[in-house]
């Protein structure tokens, strides 16, 4: 379905940006107060920002799984999660009245984003928040393997005193390579350079750098050019197990470095335990595992053949764990979840097709927007045109993302009466996955 962006108001409806009316503040027709379930502990500034709406909150400190999980999201309009709660279809299923999910962190496939989007329900993220709290700790890790100072500290709390400076590095003047250039990458890029690293970089996008870093036009190339090889991409079919023997023991240079703060699935744990205890590589970092815990404790017994590697930094996937970043994914996720809601906004979904509509002015008191979900199936816009045939069409915005369509609709000359009617006839329609109606 093509983008169709129209705007009937004319000359009348527009005013100078020092005269705006103020936005109405809309409510929701036919739907309960909005209750909100947040688990593993998100953080106080997305539920300070959800109460200010009025909305109902209900939090937890750690992930859901199983029947509990099912039990609790039956109920709730938005849930919100981190990592570790998995939003899989059969969970999805249960969740009858659920409208969005905020994944308050970078990734999202922890949740079945297909599922989710033919019922109807928005998955919201946040892809930039935590990345200065990333780079910043992959530039610690790759001081503190040039200098091998988790293995010195280690050594100190056994009462060891090893003052050595074979094979410790400055990092001035060291090749850096990163794979994956965006928002993380691109930063860790620039902090690099400022600590004298020459850095080089591969991703499969045409990407602008920053600084004097230089792209190259293969993971081999980099691979066999970097002394610290630092990875930031996402889980996809194309990443999982991206690294491995081949990559570690044919392309990377001996002595040299691998640090992994994107996802577990893609670096293959043997093949690094292999080059660690082999001397081929000289430390690594390791942030994210392809099985991590579902939650705090002494349960982490799944790669014991990393436990004895020597310079090896192991970390409980901390890298977007700051208090800075998580304040701002808080009111990042809770934002865009409020304007969804409120307002139908979808902007910043990973799953759904993304539109907005400008506020309806206070002094439209007759003028109610509807919120159309629907298949993307021919014929959708004549059928819903004709159901506002009596009413003015003040403005509408459509757009679809595969095979889910996204209808905007401010209409005027709506009575109490006419609400109940059109809100009836949209969900009537076959193509009909969700309706909304605020007024």
């Amino acid at each position: 379905m093509a983008t169709l962006p129209t705007d009937t108001t004319g000359a009348r409806g527009r005013s100078s940006s020092f005269n705006q009316n103020k936005p109405k503040i809309l409510r929701p027709f036919n739907t309960a107060e909005v209750k909100i379930l947040l688990l593993e502990n998100i953080n106080a500034t997305a539920i300070d920002s959800f109460k200010k709406q009025g909305y109902q909150v209900e939090t937890y400190s750690k992930a859901l799984v199983g029947d509990e999980l099912i039990e609790k999201i039956k109920d709730v309009h938005v849930i919100g999660i981190r990592s570790k709660t998995k939003l899989t279809k059969a969970v999805l299923d249960e969740a009858k009245n659920l409208m969005a999910i905020g994944c308050f962190c970078i990734g999202t496939n922890q949740v079945d984003l297909k599922t989710a989007a033919s019922k109807g329900v928005a998955v919201f993220n946040s892809p930039f928040s935590n990345s200065r709290s990333v780079a910043e700790l992959v530039i610690g890790e790759i001081i503190a393997l040039a200098r091998q100072l988790g293995d010195r500290s280690t050594e100190m709390h056994q009462g060891v005193w090893n003052k050595v400076s074979k094979n410790c590095f400055e990092i001035r003047h060291k090749v850096l390579g990163i794979v994956g250039y965006g928002h993380i990458g691109a930063q860790l890029s620039v902090l690099a350079e400022a600590m004298g690293m020459t850095v080089y970089f591969y991703d499969i996008q045409q990407i602008m750098p920053l600084g004097q870093a230089k792209p190259v036009d293969s993971l081999e190339e980099l691979l066999s050019i970097a002394d610290f090889v630092s990875l930031h991409v996402p889980e996809t079919e194309d990443t999982k197990n991206m690294i491995g023997e081949i990559e570690i023991m044919q392309f990377m240079k001996k002595g040299s470095y691998l640090l992994n703060n994107a996802r577990g699935t893609v670096v293959q744990i043997p093949a690094l335990a292999k080059a660690l205890h082999s001397d081929h590589l000289a430390g690594a970092a390791i942030d994210v595992y392809p099985k991590e815990p579902a939650s705090n404790g002494p349960n982490f017994s799944d790669y014991p053949d990393l436990l004895s590697a020597k310079n090896l930094i192991m970390t409980p996937h901390i890298g977007g764990s700051t208090e800075e970043a998580q304040r701002m994914i808080g009111i990042e996720v809770s934002t865009a979840l409020t304007k969804f809601i409120n307002d139908g906004s979808s902007l910043g979904a990973v799953n759904f097709p993304e539109i907005d509509l400008r506020a309806i002015s206070q002094d439209d008191k007759d003028t109610v927007r509807v919120l159309y979900i629907h298949q993307n199936i021919p014929g959708v816009l004549r059928t819903i045109n004709e159901i506002f045939a009596d009413h003015n069409v003040e403005k509408q915005y459509s757009d679809s993302k595969g095979d889910v369509a996204y209808v905007m609709a401010d209409i005027s000359n709506v009575n109490e009466k006419d609400l109940q009617t059109v809100y009836n006839a949209i969900v009537a329609t076959p193509a009909n996955i969700k309706t909304r109606v605020l007024y």
